[in-house]
């Protein structure tokens, strides 16, 4: 007998930050696994999670994801404190935390967050390397994109 999967997200993402490839040159990508509570967990699963203004700290050799919003369900049990914007520790290996902090105090790098999502049971974040953009940049990017856009409307009404 099937079980109905109706509310469940097939294609594993749970959220994304679009403003970030709007704002910031992306660069180096790394996945990194998120510590999270019992509580966050079953708000993610219900898709309570906001990661639009979510950036990465280093602070003593450990990554931490502030500014990531995931709001506490109605249902949550009273004993339990929630914070819903607190700090949470990324879980990356040495030489990946290296490598971000060699990226952001030599070379001025941020460390932007840009999805969220599940790989098996296990809630991912996928981070990069970004350098700030300019505003003269960020019209030359909406211009290639309509440029682009434009290009496969010919190419389609030529076939």
């Amino acid at each position: 007998m099937k079980k109905n999967k109706a509310n469940k997200n097939t294609s594993g993402n749970i959220a994304q930050n679009k403003k970030a490839r709007h704002d910031y040159f992306l660069e180096d990508k790394f996945e990194a696994g998120l510590e999270l509570q019992g509580w966050e967990i079953k708000s993610i699963r219900a898709g309570k999670v906001n990661i639009t203004d979510a950036y990465i700290i280093i602070q003593n050799a450990e990554a931490y994801l502030v500014g990531c919003r995931i709001s506490p369900l109605n249902q949550a049990s009273t004993h339990v404190i929630c914070e819903p914007e607190r700090a949470r520790k990324l879980l990356l290996n040495k030489k990946e935390i290296d490598r971000l902090i060699g990226g952001r105090e030599r070379q001025g790098y941020s460390i932007v967050a840009t999805a969220m999502y599940w790989k098996k049971c296990w809630v991912k974040l996928e981070i990069y390397l970004a350098k700030g953009k300019q505003e003269h940049d960020k019209r030359d990017s909406v211009k290639d994109r309509d440029w682009e856009r434009q290009k496969q409307r010919v190419m389609k009404h030529s076939v």
